[in-house]
């Protein structure tokens, strides 16, 4: 499915396909624990390390989607019709999205 790897270290939004679902975004996040925030009314998440709150930042890019709090580090969005228990493609727009967020 079509989603997005957001990476504050690089200043980067990129197009990625997650054929594992939630299993890719661990992946592609670099860490287990995943938590999700409601983006838009299409059901777009966006999926971040929820430790990014509490662990060492240092060095760490971050950035800030729209009035959520900031997250440190790379988030996923993904599409879902359901709170994020199922994953589908994304339905905003790269360009949209880019200019939704403030690098940290």
């Amino acid at each position: 499915m079509k989603a997005y790897l957001i990476d504050a270290n690089r200043k980067t939004v990129s197009p990625v396909e997650l054929a594992d679902g939630l299993a890719g975004i661990r992946r592609l996040i670099g860490y287990d624990s995943v938590d999700s925030e409601e983006i838009d009314a299409s059901g777009d998440r966006l999926f971040f390390d929820e430790g990014c709150f509490l662990r060492d930042q240092t060095g760490k890019g971050r950035f800030k989607l729209d009035s959520l709090v900031p997250v440190a580090d790379k988030a996923v969005v993904a599409g879902s019709g359901d709170d994020g228990a199922t994953l589908k493609d994304v339905a905003a727009d790269l360009a949209a999205l880019q200019q939704r967020i403030a690098w940290l």
